[in-house]
């Protein structure tokens, strides 16, 4: 209970949520499964607000699903600033579509729709911003094919870092967990980053390239 009136505070302190956003979160929630894999408002303010503050050019987009995060980026992003999302769903590839046009950003954002281990290598952009968010078993594999094609001193946001605190169930044996665990490890072997962790909703890890 305590919690939930903190994040009642921290919403009606901070700049209120965008109407198309709005909207769309609640849309996602009465049309398709899984809508917490939407990003929602707190969330989204961050990933809008970090992103101005890297002032990235290039950004790439691991799991767009309903385009909350997609269009929080869009809307941090400079005149010139495009960013790249891939989602695996062809079938949310439209509605999603339909709100980058509500947000007015669709002219930022550039859409891919298939499995992100297969369309990142043909990518020729150096990227200043990648956010994951895609299959969580896939996480490590992620950051192998994009750690190159991410500029020095450019820097990574990873979702769902501490996945409902499963992360600390050490011996789990579920796909998705292990994923998450096993990058959450591979991150603390890696000498040419630093990073941390904020417990943002589900955990997001903040990776900067050195």
């Amino acid at each position: 209970m305590k919690e939930r009136k903190l994040e009642k505070y921290i919403i009606e302190h901070s700049s209120p949520e965008d109407p198309v956003l709005e909207d769309l979160y609640r849309q996602t929630h009465l049309r398709f499964v899984n809508p917490n894999m939407a990003s929602g408002f707190l969330q989204g303010r961050f990933l809008e607000m970090i992103t101005r503050m890297i002032d990235p050019v290039t950004v790439l987009e691991i799991g767009t699903y309903t385009g909350y995060s997609t269009i929080s980026i869009a809307k941090g992003l400079s005149a010139e600033g495009k960013i790249i999302t891939i989602e695996t769903d062809d079938e949310l590839a439209d509605f999603a579509r339909s709100y980058f046009i509500k947000a007015a950003v669709e002219n930022k954002i550039i859409q891919h729709t298939g499995n992100a281990i297969d369309i990142i290598p043909g990518l020729e952009q150096e990227f200043d911003l990648v956010f994951i968010d895609g299959d969580k078993r896939e996480y490590c594999e992620y950051y192998r094919i994009i750690i190159n094609k991410v500029r020095k001193g450019g820097f990574i946001l990873a979702d769902n870092v501490l996945w409902g605190d499963k992360v600390l169930d050490k011996d789990s044996r579920d796909q998705q967990t292990r994923g998450i665990i096993d990058f959450n490890e591979m991150l603390m072997h890696k000498s040419d980053i630093e990073h941390v962790i904020l417990p943002l909703r589900d955990g997001i890890t903040i990776i900067r390239k050195i």
